[in-house]
């Protein structure tokens, strides 16, 4: 008698079904779904599984943690309150959102994060409990990538059969897989560009496809380019835009002259930086008979090249701006626009859009004309050519530089002529910066009577040689000459503006606006300063403006002054472009517009086209199109400001590895669990001494004294405090800059 065969079971029991279903139905609340779809889901299609669904389905109905909407139709019943807001992510994989909802940032930890991003838009709750007195809470949903393409190095693995990505930066804790078809032929070490597919659900890591094969990880170029592809800046121009761009008539026409206001015999100039290609601006001087000056503020004329609805403006409103990197720009528009036609170059005529005033000696403006023009440009200056023909007639009579321009010295020295051969200017030009030198110097008081708020941060500078290899850095601060440019600039951008918003019926105008200070971030910044024996004093009348003007003219040539210059910035509210005029709080002015730079923003050539829409008594164009463009143009401004950080920070790392056996003298510029920054005071290079490297004791992170503190030996790290420290490790590619801490620093 043969044996019996044993009947196999007729299912397989689908675990932890009632979480599972609860979780799909939750994940998307807004959807219905069916037994079918919740199968498909689970990956499965037997019958058996399919009964275990139906079953779950009605004993989840039955005690009201779903609803039945139609027949067969289910949907998560929702009594938890859920919120929307930005993923902030840390460098230990946890992170914060940012939501409206709540004044202080909602503390998300790392098994909570549920596969969202730097930048994300999410869906959360928030729990009823906190950690250690923060909110915390738990993303339910991504509600929108902020991005999808990431840059990184590739590694390809052994059995040549896929591929792993290392995305740059600190704040993605995954690497993105790709399949070995879908590498593009990258070689294992190359930075690439990599589009995250999708992210199954099972899955560790996000699927993606190479997109674009930037070069060897660690060589310079690859490296520039990374950064830009980071922020989807582009390096490049499409053939079709070059193309375009060429084809332009770039001739000075007689009967477009016809059109425009012929200000060639006025003597003009521009004073720019030495190694400047492009430009933008350029004044002109003249004396009137009535004791009044007419001075212009002409500015390349853009738009008269730039035609709305063409492939060359489509690209630029794509780029919205140009990208100011240690190495190189990438600008807005091509060269033979940027650095030929539209650049005001020296003994060439140009089409210009001009504001021209008429001011006399106190720098009140007694008259106003705004419109096209035609200008020639008599001579072009450095800064520093211009700023010695202030310094070399300081003690010249003020009277005398009208009536006796004969005896104003003219002489610019080898060592800031451009060409670095000695030369004089004319007197009539000399004159004219002189004149106009004390006009800036004027209106500036002005507007610091009126509240403007002086940031005249040190800018820091590398030396570069041919191969962009740094070595040596200097630091750019703000002279006579670079304010006298400055204040007449921003005499164009304001009075265009007010121009603008004063006319009946209102018509619409993309203004450059700016907040008031973050009052918590004012008190966090007087909490500091406090360290330094400085003192922010707001109570007494409430002048934040003059409070603040104080400290930062304090601190200057100080070791805290650059600490305490950024730490002031980061008070104040960013400002952007919009329609909506609230004024411009940092510069005191209630109207204010960015009219002088059209050849490196797009902003700047917007402006222009509407001013000149007005002037012809045209109607107003839509606030809700224009207000667009304005987020746009702002995001821009945006990505090419982190861009041009990125840059430098990479190229402070190239020079700190030729000074790896240096000792260096730096102040802690932040305090944080898991280290501190230190920033280089000889040379304004920042990087990071994690908090386990401290050697002595165990140290801890004190929050409320922005220092690490010794648990046995309290020794205590501090803000503002000076520190020695050598290069431990400078990696090219993620962009960081490791400290050995040596001690305190002993004067």
């Amino acid at each position: 008698m043969t044996k019996k065969k044993k009947r196999k079971p007729s299912h397989n029991k689908i675990s932890n079904l009632t979480n599972t279903i609860l979780s799909i139905l939750k994940k998307e609340r807004t959807k219905t779904f069916n037994y079918k779809q919740i199968a498909s889901k689970l990956g499965v299609n037997d019958a058996s599984s399919r009964n275990q669904i139906i079953k779950k389905l009605a004993q989840l109905k039955a005690k009201d943690e779903i609803e039945e909407v139609d027949r067969g139709k289910f949907k998560a019943v929702v009594n938890t309150e859920y919120h929307t807001g930005i993923f902030d992510a840390a460098q230990r994989g946890n992170g914060y959102v940012i939501c409206d909802a709540f004044e202080t940032d909602i503390y998300i930890a790392s098994n909570n994060v549920n596969k969202a991003l730097d930048g994300d838009e999410v869906e959360l709750y928030v729990y009823k409990r906190r950690k250690q007195g923060k909110l915390e809470g738990e993303i339910t949903n991504i509600i929108k990538r902020a991005k999808t393409e990431y840059v990184g190095t590739i590694q390809i693995h052994d059995k040549k059969n896929f591929a792993f990505v290392v995305v740059d930066g600190n704040k993605m804790k995954t690497d993105i897989f790709v399949p070995i078809n879908k590498t593009l032929k990258a070689q294992d070490g190359d930075k690439v560009v990599v589009t995250m597919l999708d992210w199954p659900d099972k899955a560790d890591s996000p699927n993606g496809k190479v997109i674009k094969v930037l070069g060897k990880a660690g060589e310079h170029n690859t490296e520039i380019h990374s950064i830009l592809a980071e922020y989807g800046l582009p390096y490049e121009f499409p053939t079709e835009v070059e193309e375009y761009a060429n084809n332009i008539n770039l001739n000075i026409l007689p009967e477009e002259i016809a059109k425009r206001r012929d200000m060639r015999q006025d003597l003009t100039f521009t004073i720019d930086p030495k190694d400047a290609k492009d430009f933008d601006d350029a004044l002109s001087f003249t004396v009137l008979d009535n004791g009044l000056y007419e001075i212009g503020i002409h500015i390349a004329d853009v738009s008269h090249y730039l035609k709305e609805g063409t492939v060359l403006d489509d690209e630029a409103y794509e780029r919205a701006t140009s990208v100011y990197l240690v190495d190189r720009v990438v600008p807005m528009l091509p060269e033979i626009l940027s650095n030929g036609a539209c650049s005001l170059r020296p003994n060439e005529e140009k089409y210009t859009f001009s504001a021209v005033f008429k001011i006399n000696d106190k720098a009140e403006i007694k008259d106003q004309w705004f419109g096209r023009t035609v200008t020639y440009s008599d001579a072009r200056f450095a800064y520093e050519e211009a700023q010695a023909i202030i310094e070399n007639n300081v003690a010249f009579n003020k009277a005398e530089i009208i009536s006796n321009p004969e005896k104003i010295d003219t002489n610019i020295p080898t060592e800031v002529a451009l060409d670095g051969t000695a030369y004089k200017t004319t007197p009539e030009i000399a004159q004219a910066v002189l004149k106009l030198d004390q006009l800036a110097k004027k209106m500036r008081s002005q507007r610091m009577r009126s509240g403007a708020i002086s940031f005249d941060k040190v800018e820091v500078k590398f030396s570069l040689d041919e191969e962009a290899n740094p070595i040596g850095v200097h630091f750019k601060t703000s002279q006579d000459a670079n304010k006298l440019i400055e204040e007449f600039m921003l005499l164009a951008n304001k009075k265009v503006s007010e121009f603008v918003s004063k006319m009946k019926p209102p018509k619409t105008f993309i203004y450059r606006v700016h907040d008031e200070p973050d009052e918590s971030k004012l008190a966090s910044l007087q909490s500091v300063v406090s360290r330094f024996g400085h003192k922010l004093d707001f109570k007494s009348g409430g002048d934040i403006a003059g409070a603040l003007n104080k400290l930062l003219t304090d601190v200057q040539g100080k070791k805290e002054q650059n600490l305490v210059d950024t730490l002031a910035i980061r008070t104040m509210s960013k400002a952007e472009y919009t329609t909506s005029n609230i004024g411009h709080y940092g510069l005191a002015f209630g109207d204010y517009s960015h009219f002088t730079s059209p050849i490196r923003r797009y902003p700047d050539v917007i402006a222009h086209r509407l001013l000149q829409r007005y002037l012809d008594g045209e109607k107003s164009v839509s606030a809700e199109t224009y207000e667009e463009i304005c987020k746009h143009c702002s995001n821009m401004e945006y990505l090419a400001t982190k861009a041009e950080r990125d840059s430098t920070k990479y190229m402070q790392i190239r020079f700190m590895q030729d000074h790896q056996d240096e000792e260096f003298v730096g102040v802690i510029s932040g305090a944080t669990d898991w280290g501190i920054y230190i920033e280089i005071i000889s040379n304004k290079c920042e990087g990071m001494v994690r908090i386990r490297d401290v050697k002595g004791d165990y140290f801890e992170f004190d929050q409320d004294q922005y220092a690490i503190i010794g648990r046995e030996t309290k020794i205590m790290y501090q803000l503002g405090d000076e520190v020695i420290v050598k290069v431990k490790n400078a990696d090219l590619e993620k962009r960081h800059l490791d400290f050995e801490l040596i001690g305190k620093y002993q004067e």
